[in-house]
């Protein structure tokens, strides 16, 4: 017979399960401060990133030379472009938009802590192939993204909209609550999901694309002689998500032009930008354009050749 301390249901394991509570507790707020400092550090990156997207350039090109020699002009890079913003706005004016963005991390958060603790609970032990398993593992987190996703991204076009009022000068959407109500005003609910099918697409596509090379390159192309199979093996969808990231940044940018295409900021209407019909219409521009890389660097950005005036020596 056990002893009565170890009894399921005495105050012993009544204690124990309410440890184990209060550091999931502990352990998800931590997640959730880190994933908010985060999101403080990276803004000024995005907001610099999301002014560029809009083709905003109020700085003159300098005159710079390749590694062949040959003389070309570079647009302003990330710090020279974020010390005007500083001037213009001052420090305060590098985290403008900051709001929606902590609120959508913590969201984010929140949905796909929800999610996986549905699946563990679900999971079975069921024999697998390798691949089975990671297309299974990969259609798991492609719902999670998605949730994710449809969670946050009215909080995303809000925070878009907050930076490309820098453009024109517009005080039109101040704090977060008049974001809502004014967006719910002259849209409806369809205003705070434009743009959502792109961005969608390119992280579904991202994550497919990353998963299913890394996949193949562990298998087929590391061989299990070489001594540091396993370290390489480790880096392989780092790699391949820097690789892919190319592919489906075109996605990325055509939803975050949409978010502000039309809704009455300088950024987003003629003669800056076309009023576009859908995100195709925005995508076939763009590519005409020869602009649907724009955005992707934050230094060495040339000039682009249609707009390149005569270099002077």
């Amino acid at each position: 017979m056990e002893p009565p301390e170890n009894l399921p249901g005495t105050p012993a394991d009544a204690d124990a399960d309410a440890h184990v509570s209060r550091a999931a507790m502990d352990a998800n707020t931590a997640v959730l401060l880190v994933g908010a400092g985060v999101t403080v550090i990276t803004h000024p990156l995005l907001y610099v990133k999301l002014l560029i997207q809009v083709g905003h350039e109020p700085l003159p090109p300098t005159v710079g030379t390749t590694l062949f020699g040959r003389k070309v002009l570079y647009l302003p890079g990330f710090f020279s472009y974020a010390h005007h913003i500083v001037k213009v706005d001052g420090k305060r004016g590098l985290f403008r938009g900051l709001s929606p963005r902590i609120m959508s991390s913590t969201i984010s958060t929140v949905v796909r802590s929800k999610v996986r603790q549905v699946e563990v609970r679900s999971k079975t032990d069921e024999p697998q192939t390798s691949l089975r398993k990671v297309v299974k593992e990969t259609s798991h987190e492609m719902v999670i993204q998605c949730l994710s996703r449809v969670a946050t991204h009215p909080f995303h076009v809000m925070s878009i909209r907050c930076m490309a009022q820098f453009v024109g000068r517009e005080d039109k959407y101040g704090g977060m609550f008049s974001c809502i109500i004014k967006i719910f005003k002259e849209e409806g609910i369809a205003g705070f999901y434009i743009g959502l099918i792109p961005h969608m697409l390119g992280e579904v596509l991202f994550l497919w694309c990353c998963n299913l090379l890394a996949h193949f390159i562990n298998t087929y192309a590391i061989d299990e002689s070489f001594g540091q199979a396993s370290a390489v093996r480790s880096y392989t969808k780092c790699v391949m998500g820097i690789a892919v990231s190319v592919l489906t940044y075109p996605f990325i940018l055509v939803a975050d032009l949409m978010a502000v295409n039309n809704c009455g900021l300088a950024a987003g209407l003629p003669p800056r930008t076309p009023i576009f019909k859908s995100w195709l219409h925005c995508w076939n521009h763009l590519s005409a354009e020869g602009h649907l890389l724009r955005g992707s660097s934050f230094f060495f950005r040339r000039v682009p050749v249609t707009s390149l005036p005569p270099i002077q020596d």
